[in-house]
């Protein structure tokens, strides 16, 4: 079985603490400037709180600057938060946001070349390498999990099927006729992927596939178990958000599966109080924050990802260990690999004058997938299904998610006249 050796590791992924602060530290006093020269709302940002890039003489002095937020990404769609002229920008991606605009990111040829270069280090990190045949099921398109994939086992030097998701019987047919030995995919479509095998007659375990790479979504150690266990194949965690680049910001190593290595040389992380925003040491539970350090198109700059999780030592590689995402600070679903806020639902039933103001978001897993239903009202003396099967329509035109709504009876879901409770999420929790 292929697996990274010291020898194929690149410099970087052996050097000590001393020399990744060293260039961490240059790549950051580069990336603040370069943000704050070319980017006008985080320029605004730090001279509100009185800060100048030319301040940042140590890493820790960081911690001074501002924080940016999926908010600020959105506000500044689809362009102003570019820090190169469009010419430059060769690519476009993007992700969901709370009210149907999403946070865009753009990508310099210089962009795609280093998140290439990082999801191939991400793959070869799992155990890959160029001799592996690799099937991607990630989506294609806006988001970024299949071309991240799909560039990043080409520039590994691997044979790469662009399969995208979906289309279940033709997945197993494609794994059986050419004998991929790497799948890339979220952790339950490949259950799902497992039981049309098993329909089809085929044991998951006798397929030529042997690494399974899987993000998108979070993910528990029992999943892990059962993966490896159907599948009889080594399953590995990577991390990654379109703001920051998309896949590929840190891979966990198959030699200890023990958490998320970062790519420091490209990232630098900080762990902080999600209330306060203080820096928290290593350790510490808290929100993960990332820098770009080395992004040209969109750099961004202390980004709130809302995702909770640790810092830890590194082991595999010097580059410190992100532990797995266990919650998140804000009200955020994912569901199938997609990102839905509650208040995206809010806003199409408040939009539609046939529906009371009340809602409960249901998500359950039936199968291996992540299954929406959405609980609504009509208001008094409006009747008939049309208007479910038009609000269904828009969810999924907005978010990509198919959902089932139901119909209450008038009165029937909870009113609060505190916070009231949105989401009943029943997937497990371990």
């Amino acid at each position: 079985m292929t697996s990274a050796t010291g020898d194929s590791l690149e410099p970087i992924e052996r050097a000590s603490r001393d020399e990744l602060a060293a260039l961490q530290l240059a790549r950051l006093k580069w990336s603040l400037r370069h943000a704050y020269d070319n980017v006008a709302f985080y320029r605004a940002k730090c001279v509100a709180v009185g800060v100048h890039p030319d301040e940042l003489r140590q890493l820790d002095d960081l911690a001074r600057f501002p924080f940016t937020t999926k908010d600020d990404l959105r506000q500044s769609y689809p362009y102003a938060h570019l820090a190169v002229p469009l010419k430059d920008v060769v690519r476009m991606h993007a992700s969901s946001g709370t009210t149907g605009k999403a946070s865009a990111v753009g990508y310099s040829r210089a962009d795609i070349e280093t998140w290439s270069h990082l999801m191939a280090r991400s793959i070869r990190a799992a155990g890959g390498g160029p001799n592996d045949i690799i099937h991607v099921a990630y989506g294609y398109g806006l988001f970024t999990g299949g071309l991240g994939a799909h560039y990043g086992g080409e520039t590994l030097g691997a044979t790469v099927i662009p399969v995208s998701g979906g289309q279940t019987e033709r997945q197993v047919q494609l794994i059986v006729d050419f004998k991929p030995t790497i799948i890339m995919v979220t952790p339950s479509y490949l259950l799902v992927i497992a039981d049309e095998m098993e329909h089809q007659g085929v044991d998951p375990r006798s397929t030529s596939l042997r690494l399974g790479v899987l993000g998108a979504e979070p993910w528990s150690e029992r999943m892990r178990s059962e993966v490896e266990a159907r599948l009889g194949i080594d399953a590995l965690d990577i991390y990654g958000l379109s703001e920051l680049m998309g896949p590929g910001v840190a891979q966990e190593c198959r030699e200890t599966k023990d958490g998320l290595h970062i790519w420091e040389d490209h990232f630098y992380p900080e762990i902080v109080a999600p209330e306060s925003g203080v820096v928290l040491a290593d350790g510490d539970a808290g929100e993960i924050v990332f820098t770009s350090l080395t992004k040209e198109a969109t750099p961004v700059i202390r980004y709130r990802t809302r995702d909770l999780t640790r810092l830890l030592p590194g082991t595999a590689r010097p580059m410190r260990r992100m532990a797995k995402v266990h919650a998140r600070s804000d009200d955020m679903l994912i569901i199938r690999g997609v990102n839905l806020f509650p208040s995206q639902i809010e806003e199409l039933i408040l939009r539609d004058t046939r529906f009371a103001s009340v809602y409960l978001i249901e998500v359950r897993r039936e199968h291996h997938l992540d299954v929406l239903t959405v609980q609504t009202e009509l208001k008094p003396g409006v009747t008939g299904d049309t208007a479910a099967r038009s609000l269904a329509h828009s969810i999924k035109s907005l978010t990509g998610i198919s959902a089932e709504v139901r119909l209450m009876a008038s009165g029937s879901i909870a009113r609060s006249a505190g916070k009231a409770k949105r989401v009943n999420d029943l997937r497990p929790k371990d």
